[in-house]
């Protein structure tokens, strides 16, 4: 595998992230930054996204920077519209979107690392345009699509209890 001390601590971060993610998907439907499990996911996507620009293949600035930094933007405009919109607004569609894309996006360099190393000496895809990759983001992308309708019924219905008391 021949991970460098940078590439374990990315690893072991972005790790982190994506089990604070699915407990705060479990325990809230969404990813909450008002609770601990979305606090540790921003800052650790933040941290893992951050550390991922240490890393080329080709020497250079390259696509998958980009993806990083373009996680980076989503997950603080998601946290900037959690500390500047309180309530059930609309400002929370948003919010729960920016954060489930942010998760879906983080998996896709996570599949992909994942699949062409292990297992090791014999990894299950020789590249990221493998069959399985595709098939395995593919089921991802389908339950990041079935997540964000979740939320957003989930949301509507919050909003429309607030609006009922008021």
């Amino acid at each position: 595998m021949g991970l460098s001390n940078l590439g374990i601590f990315h690893t072991v971060i972005g790790i982190l992230a994506i089990v604070a993610a699915l407990v705060s998907f479990i325990n809230f439907g969404k990813i909450s930054l008002s609770k601990l499990s979305g606090k540790i996911y921003f800052y650790a996507t933040v941290i893992t996204s951050l550390t991922a620009l240490g890393f080329t293949k080709h020497g250079a600035f390259n696509p998958g920077h980009i993806f990083s930094l373009f996680i980076v933007v989503l997950v603080v405009i998601a946290f900037i519209l959690h500390l500047k919109k309180k309530g059930n607004t609309k400002a929370r569609y948003f919010e729960n979107f920016l954060l489930s894309f942010s998760f879906f996006l983080s998996l896709v360099p996570t599949v992909n690392e994942t699949l062409t190393r292990v297992p090791l000496g014999h990894p299950l895809a020789k590249d990221p345009t493998a069959p399985i990759i595709q098939q395995v983001l593919l089921v991802f992308f389908l339950l990041f699509i079935a997540g964000s309708v979740f939320q957003f019924i989930k949301q509507r219905k919050l909003n429309r209890g607030l609006s009922e008391t008021n």
